[in-house]
């Protein structure tokens, strides 16, 4: 067997004869290994599932208020609106021609839990996700009336709810309220399919099924005459007063800009206009600083765990002076305790490495629907990354070169000082 081979038998036999120690150090090395990229891993994941829960939106229009707290409650249900935006200002950007179409958000509902969205017909059409994704139907079929409610499958995945199943809304966004809507309840009459976006865990109904839910009445809506066929009859049609915000998609970016100003600048009320790509530029920024510290953090705590293993490797050095003169006297060189020494941090490190990376990605898999059912983040585990591989062999690097020191501190032993008894 060649030297360094058989210098690693001999590392995996010694570390075997000292178990009890080892599996601490290795304990160590791992939940520290697993906390660096495990953080590293949820930050990417969050920024992965902001990123892809709106695309193709040109821009969110809502009350003056920050961009980032326009961006959070509008699109992803997170925070309540400062304010409301007038039925009419909705109109009248919505009729501008160089507006291709708007869809409204109307907030302030929930049930059991789960926010409630008022909106219409072009939600369904116009929302994407991830890339361009459009929203599709799993059972049943859209609005047909203003009783209907359309469910996200997270919502009909935890509550057990199917197509017919009855939903009653209560006001407020707590998971439960005393104010429930009981006498106006609405009927599911269709299940998205999964997005991993906060569309899973909300309930889509019409703007007026809101607006009777609240105690609108229906004989004192506008009245749209239908003639065709000689016999006209008429259709009930109630409008808002106000809605929580609405989405702008443009016929031509070059107008994105101009659009933006005239909104900020609308003289019949306070709005405010962003672009979600900004905005969430805006908040990866005001979270760096954060997510900056929390990986320092994490790299000591392997720091932390690689000095335990140079204390351990250390510290065993004279219980092993004995172990390494008999090594010497039958035949190992200095060269083989040397290499001894490396080997045994080495698979210590390598080890207690890998184990981490597969906590973490174990972790992950576990723990996805608790997080999106409570943090609305869509976590998507998968193989091992470059960083992953970075910090494995990182670790194991930092951990060879620490062993150096107790490494030359063997090599140094003499045969005679190893089998001198000690008093």
């Amino acid at each position: 067997m060649s030297a360094p081979g058989l210098a690693a038998a001999l590392a995996l036999k010694s570390l075997g004869n000292r178990r009890g120690t080892a599996l601490l150090t290795l304990l160590s090395i791992t939940i520290s290994v697993a906390l660096l990229i495990g953080v590293n891993q949820v930050r990417r994941e969050a920024r992965s599932s902001f990123t892809n829960t709106l695309s193709g939106a040109d821009l969110i229009v809502g009350a003056r208020s920050g961009s980032i707290n326009l961006l959070l409650y509008s699109i992803f249900r997170i925070g309540n609106p400062t304010g409301a935006v007038s039925w009419d200002s909705y109109q009248k950007i919505s009729s501008r021609s160089d507006v291709a179409w708007t869809f409204p958000i109307s907030l302030g509902d929930s049930h059991r839990g789960y926010r409630v969205l008022g909106t219409d017909e072009n939600y369904f059409t116009f929302y994407r996700y991830g890339g361009g994704r459009g929203l599709e139907l799993a059972d049943g079929a859209l609005f047909a009336d203003d009783g209907d409610a359309v469910i996200g499958a997270e919502v009909a995945a935890k509550l057990g709810y199917e197509v017919g199943t009855p939903i009653v809304v209560s006001h407020g966004i707590g998971a439960g309220s005393f104010a429930e809507h009981d006498d106006n309840p609405f009927r599911v009459a269709g299940i998205l399919e999964r997005t991993g976006t906060p569309v899973d865990q909300t309930v889509h109904v019409t703007l007026a099924g809101i607006e009777i839910m609240h105690g609108a009445d229906v004989a004192d809506a506008d009245h749209e005459h239908d003639d065709e066929g000689g016999e006209g009859h008429a259709e009930a049609t109630i409008e808002p007063e106000i809605i929580t915000a609405f989405v702008v998609g443009m016929k031509s970016r070059a107008a994105l800009f101009g659009l933006q100003r005239i909104i900020n600048d609308y003289r019949r009320e306070p709005l405010s206009a962003i672009i979600p790509g900004v905005a969430l530029t805006e908040l990866w920024g005001l979270v760096s600083t954060a997510e900056t510290a929390l990986l320092v953090v994490s790299g000591f705590v392997v720091v932390a765990g690689l000095l335990g293993l140079l204390t351990t490797l250390l510290t065993s050095m004279n219980e092993r002076r004995r172990e390494m003169a008999v090594l010497r006297s039958v035949g190992a060189g200095p060269g083989m305790i040397f290499a001894l020494l490396i080997c045994e941090a080495a698979f210590l490190a390598l080890l207690a490495a890998l184990a981490g990376v597969a906590l973490v990605h174990l972790g992950l898999l576990l723990s996805r629907e608790v997080v999106l059912e409570t943090f609305g983040i869509a976590l998507s585990p998968g193989l091992p990354g470059m960083f992953d591989l970075l910090v494995v062999s990182g670790v194991t690097l930092a951990a060879m070169l620490i062993a150096l020191v107790p490494a030359w501190r063997g090599y140094r032993n003499s045969l005679a000082d190893g089998l001198t008894v000690r008093i």
